[in-house]
């Protein structure tokens, strides 16, 4: 099987899935707004989060951060911003292994790209690569808060392909850690599908089908020998292997 590309998910992938205390939005209302406001403010920001994250779910329908601070009343400046992006900071780092994985795609000629179902602004995405170092190393990505549709839209994963100027889905190989949005769209577009399963995923957040991946890894550095074996295979698509990092989990 020849490989074009390999197109990543953000959160959770790329970036290690952190499991937040669930006072984040009470934060930064308390620094957005009147002390006497706070808590009704918080319980909207989150309300009108839990709405994005049902909208993509059930309609796979994008959002935006700004819609989500007028949902709530609070302006959608440029502080407003900054005070969203310092609280969750500490969960934005790059996984270690990242920058040896997308080296090693690069060395074997193959695209990099990225996919993320997010509200937030591609220039915040942005300075979080750059911050980490890899920046240079991506091809092409997609934030779906700059698109119509989110992930598992079969136009999500086109856009996605098409940032990285890869149009064959049986060429391309998509990384995630989410069965709904990552495995089962990118397996209906027609490209393999590898599941990274290490996040914990929240009920609102998940959906009606759990797709069947074409590789499962324990860490991102099994896919440099998971995409070796594909490419070294036959082109047959009966004759692909199957693969399985050594610590990964056993599907039942």
């Amino acid at each position: 099987m020849a490989v074009d590309a390999v197109i990543f998910d953000w959160g959770g992938t790329l970036t290690p899935w952190k499991t937040a205390d669930g006072r984040a939005w009470w934060r930064i209302a308390a620094r957005l707004v009147a002390a006497e406001l706070v808590d009704e403010a918080a319980a909207a920001l989150a309300a009108a989060d839990d709405e994005l994250w049902r909208r993509s779910r059930d309609d796979h329908r994008s959002g935006t951060l700004a819609e989500v601070f007028e949902a709530a009343g609070v302006t959608a400046d440029d502080r407003a911003y900054a005070v969203h992006d310092e609280e969750w900071e500490w969960a934005t780092f790059l996984d270690p292994d990242a920058p040896t994985v997308l080296t090693g795609l690069r060395e074997r000629g193959i695209r990099i790209g990225v996919l993320s179902n997010t509200s937030w602004t591609r220039a915040r995405h942005e300075q979080i690569f750059i911050r980490d170092g890899v920046h240079h190393l991506i091809d092409g990505a997609v934030y779906t808060c700059e698109i119509p549709w989110t992930k598992p839209h079969p136009d999500a994963f086109r856009a996605a392909m098409a940032a990285v100027g890869a149009p064959d889905p049986g060429r391309c190989v998509f990384v995630g850690d989410r069965p709904f949005d990552d495995i089962f769209g990118a397996r209906r577009v027609g490209m393999r599908a590898v599941l990274l399963p290490h996040s914990v995923i929240p009920q609102v957040q998940r959906g009606h089908t759990d797709g069947e991946p074409d590789a499962v890894i324990g860490r991102l550095t099994d896919l440099l020998g998971v995409v070796d074996a594909w490419r070294a295979a036959s082109s047959s698509a009966e004759d692909l292997p199957r693969y399985r990092g050594e610590d990964a989990p056993r599907r039942p």
